[in-house]
């Protein structure tokens, strides 16, 4: 008779029963979008309480606005729109509009032109030395505008272009950033779209305007913008190569509101500076997804 060995039953593991997995605190998360939030807020306050000023200042009488500690909130609000009425009639507003309009958008035009083109020649054509002169033009954007402002006055002199179209425009035709951002950006195109082009028999211009030029439209857009609001704001190549009113742009035209005896109505300077400011912040207003599209595209590419 055979004795059963008794069989040892083996404790079943059981899964641990502890609570959820600690991560980490929730309050670290938590101040750090604070932080965020915070850092974002003051960033916003920087670029708008400028803009909040200037826009209550040109309201307000000239001694309203030497006021200390100055009034963020004038109580009771008044409504100076006489500023506005002088500083219109101050200075020819109507001409320096024209000015500035021919000045950043022709000239605009032209230098996205150049850009265009010189960024797609670094960016898919093969030349001798491409790599050496594309260096040699990005030293040039190391060097300030305010060295070369002699020798381009010079130059439109010698041309007969002082107080012109021409002497305004021709000399910002080559933006060494324009074609940057564009050949950056062109460089994260696919090749084979260029290449299947060139073998059914396309051009380079053809496939530039047609093909790349849409698939870069985001790029192209911002650096548009960019230009255009350099070149409304432009103050010392304007003034130094126009020599009449009727030839002045708008930031130049801002100086006419300064009194030879020293004395200078801020509020009306502040109204002027509104005609100045209010394009820009409206072109801004309308384009800032196009903008935010172009500087992020390509950014996630390998």
């Amino acid at each position: 008779m055979s004795t059963a060995t008794p069989t040892t039953t083996s404790t079943e593991e059981r899964p641990a029963t502890s609570g959820p997995t600690e991560t980490g605190s929730p309050i670290v998360p938590l101040l750090g979008k604070i932080a965020l939030y915070l850092l974002m807020a003051l960033v916003a306050l920087a670029a708008i309480v400028p803009v909040y000023w200037l826009l209550i200042s040109s309201l307000k009488p000239s001694a309203e606005v030497h006021h200390f500690p100055p009034e963020w909130f004038p109580m009771p609000w008044t409504w100076e729109l006489r500023n506005y009425v002088d500083a219109w009639h101050a200075a020819p507003f109507g001409r320096l509009y024209i000015n500035s309009i021919v000045f950043a958008v022709v000239g605009s035009a032209l230098e996205i032109c150049v850009a265009v083109l010189s960024a797609y020649a670094f960016a898919f054509l093969r030349f001798p030395a491409k790599n050496v002169v594309f260096m040699v033009f990005l030293g040039a954007m190391m060097v300030p505008g305010t060295v070369v402002l002699l020798p381009n006055y010079l130059t439109v002199a010698g041309l007969g272009w002082v107080n012109s179209y021409a002497g305004l425009i021709v000399p910002g035709l080559g933006s060494v950033f324009a074609m940057f951002l564009l050949r950056q950006h062109m460089r994260t195109l696919p090749i084979e779209v260029s290449e299947a082009a060139r073998v059914d028999g396309a051009s380079h211009l053809r496939i530039l305007w047609s093909i790349i030029v849409p698939m870069s439209r985001p790029m192209v857009v911002t650096v548009v913008i960019i230009s255009l609001v350099q070149k409304w704001n432009e103050f010392i190549w304007p003034l130094i190569v126009t020599t009449t009113d009727t030839m002045r742009t708008l930031p130049v035209g801002l100086l006419m509101l300064k009194s030879d005896e020293g004395y200078t109505n801020y509020g009306v300077v502040m109204a002027a500076s509104v005609f100045v400011v209010v394009p820009v912040l409206v072109v801004f207003f309308f384009a800032q997804r196009q903008i935010i599209a172009g500087l992020t595209a390509g950014a996630t590419k390998g």
